[in-house]
């Protein structure tokens, strides 16, 4: 019985052990929030311009990336994406970057806002 608890007790401080380097390597990464706001009844529309352009992309990249709904909003989108900084800077350098942001510019009530962050704690479930 002592001996199954130690395994326990091992395999249990291997998983903190691995769960603590995951959330380094993410606390090692930056955020970014971006948060638009369509005109009334766009939001859809932006949606679909966003698939053209970026979402191949965004398939592909190593970046953790949220296209989020505002519920309290109908017009609201809220974007947030986890990388290294590297793909993050990489994303607004594509090729299609300015096509997508040509495309949009319409359909948007207001500028975008950009937030930039440094994570301090991350719960990953990887």
């Amino acid at each position: 019985m002592a001996a199954s608890h130690a395994s326990w007790c091992l395999a249990a401080a291997r998983g903190g052990r691995e769960a603590n380097a995951r959330e380094e390597n993410a606390m090692n990464r930056n955020a970014s929030l971006v948060m638009l706001k369509a005109k009334p009844g766009q939001r859809d529309e932006v949606r679909r311009v966003w698939e053209k352009y970026a979402r191949d992309y965004i398939a592909g990249s190593t970046l953790g990336f949220y296209y989020c709904y505002d519920d309290g909003d109908p017009d609201r989108i809220i974007v947030f994406g986890l990388g290294d900084p590297a793909s993050i800077r990489e994303f607004a350098q594509q090729p299609w970057f300015s096509d997508y942001q040509r495309d949009t510019h319409a359909l948007l009530a207001e500028p975008g806002e950009i937030r930039s962050m440094t994570p301090q704690y991350v719960k990953d479930n990887a």
